[in-house]
């Protein structure tokens, strides 16, 4: 009898991580694959990128839009709630996959628990020092199993009280497509997105909701430091948390020059291939910290969002201010990087895959114990 299993995506970021793990299980007629795509994936203000995961030609695609406020995360995690929940009863499903730390996955985990389905995490056990940490940590509180990135993570879910059984160490899904042949070349990349420099940066600047009021000013800032660099620019639009609309109302200034590019989404094989590409990335991305390594690429960390996170050490780190992220760009022109393997070696879908097809798998406990740690006395 076959298995099914539902990932459930809500942004561009998580589904380029999921992506290799949903084809691997998708070429194995063991199990039946189900895609609850919600969250960014269903706003046109952010690219509608449901449509790429469409045009990835896979099957039992379910479309759900959960959007309230960008001010009203708690309403949008209840709407997710009430949605998945309501699908996951009419599928009966065996299994829940879902990654990081958005409300779309802690909704995702909390339907899971509370209907007796298995749900599997992938990429807990990491810090951030953001509310993205707590809603991580209470991910991985309701999930069964737990796929991580490295053995720091694992021990890290170990600290929190989880079975070192259910932690599996894959790597990080995503440099699977790093590391794959299907990533298009720079030409190609470059004449989709209609990009007529070779030379250029890119930058990423997410909202930070515990420092909200001061996102406006930060964002303004960013973009002052950009245009006075005088370098080229590929630009994509924030995540769609509380604050997005001060960065996004900065980023349309950046419209009216020339050596600027501004996307709301880019399909993650073309954004590898132009990160790969890149002088350096700027922003508080994650991608300066999971895909600029493996590059060798330059990145300039801007303020507080990924201050826990396994940073390398040639990573460029500065404030807000203009002149402290104009001379971080200095600095990342003017340094050579080498490239460092942080996450594992592109092999995260053969490892999930190993693990997922062993019946033991399928017989972890939907009663979660909590390990205590054996203290010193």
């Amino acid at each position: 009898m076959k298995r099914k299993i539902i990932f459930l995506t809500g942004t561009r970021a998580d589904f380029g991580k999921l992506k290799s793990l949903i084809e691997i299980c998708r070429s194995d007629e063991m199990f039946e694959v189900h895609i609850f795509a919600t969250g960014m994936h269903q706003e046109h203000k952010y690219g509608y990128t449901v449509d790429e995961i469409v045009k990835c030609g896979y099957d039992n695609i379910y479309h759900y839009s959960n959007q309230s406020s960008e001010k009203s995360m708690d309403i949008t995690l209840a709407k997710t709630i009430e949605g998945f929940s309501k699908y996951v009863k009419k599928l009966e499903p065996d299994l829940i996959i879902i990654h990081g730390d958005r409300v779309e996955a802690l909704a995702g985990s909390i339907v899971g628990a509370l209907n007796n389905v298995l749900v599997a995490h992938i990429e807990g056990g990491e810090v951030s020092g953001t509310i993205d940490e707590l809603i991580r940590h209470s991910v991985s509180k309701m999930s069964h199993t737990h796929f991580v990135a490295n053995k720091q993570a694992k021990k890290r879910l170990i600290q929190m009280g989880e079975i070192a059984d259910s932690i599996f160490v894959i790597g990080s899904p995503d440099v699977d497509i790093m590391m794959s042949d299907r990533l298009p070349d720079f030409e190609t990349a470059k004449k989709r997105y209609e990009i007529e420099f070779d030379k250029y940066a890119v930058l990423m600047f997410h909202p930070i909701t515990t420092e909200i009021h001061n996102m406006a000013q930060n964002s303004r800032n960013l973009v002052d430091a950009v245009i006075e660099s005088g370098e080229n620019y590929i630009v994509i639009y924030p995540n769609n948390d509380m604050g997005s609309s001060d960065i996004i109302t900065e980023l349309e200034r950046l419209k009216g020059h020339d050596n600027f590019r501004v996307y709301p989404s880019l399909r993650f094989e073309y954004f590898l291939t132009l990160i790969k590409h890149a002088k350096f990335i700027i922003g508080n991305s994650s991608a300066g910290i999971r895909e600029a390594p493996y590059y060798g690429l330059p990145a300039i960390n801007i303020g507080t969002r990924q201050q826990n996170r396994a940073l390398h050490s040639e990573m460029v780190h500065c404030g807000y201010k203009k002149q402290e992220i104009l001379f971080a760009i200095n600095q990342a022109l003017n340094t050579v990087y080498q490239p460092v393997n942080l996450f594992g070696e592109g092999e995260s879908d053969k490892l999930f895959y190993g693990t997922i097809t062993k019946e033991s798998f399928w017989q972890v406990r939907k009663q979660k114990q909590f390990k205590d740690l054996l203290w010193n006395a």
